[in-house]
């Protein structure tokens, strides 16, 4: 299986890439934003539930996912929560 992933971070915000064998997911968080998210997994619950995370966490979340939907969720699923945690990772690394 493929892993692949590429992280930028500056300041307070942070873009990652992961495709894997499953899916192939781009985010980008600002966590001095405003709120606004631009997400599209696919999964419609999913997708409402990242934008009400960015909206009342106060930070910009951009997400796209392309997965295995035909398949199911969960690799679309895991594989955003493991992109998105690498790029609050990358921006509070500093803290470690």
């Amino acid at each position: 299986m493929e892993n692949k992933q590429d992280a930028t971070a500056r300041g307070r915000q942070a873009s990652v890439h992961r495709k894997t064998a499953e899916t192939d997911v781009t985010v980008s968080i600002n966590l001095d934003g405003t709120g606004v998210a631009n997400i599209n997994t696919g999964i419609g619950f999913l997708d409402h539930m990242l934008s009400a995370f960015a909206k009342h966490s106060k930070m910009d979340i951009t997400l796209k996912c392309t997965g295995d939907l035909h398949i199911d969720d969960h690799h679309t699923t895991e594989d955003c929560a493991i992109t998105l945690g690498t790029a609050f990772l990358q921006v509070i690394s500093h803290l470690f």
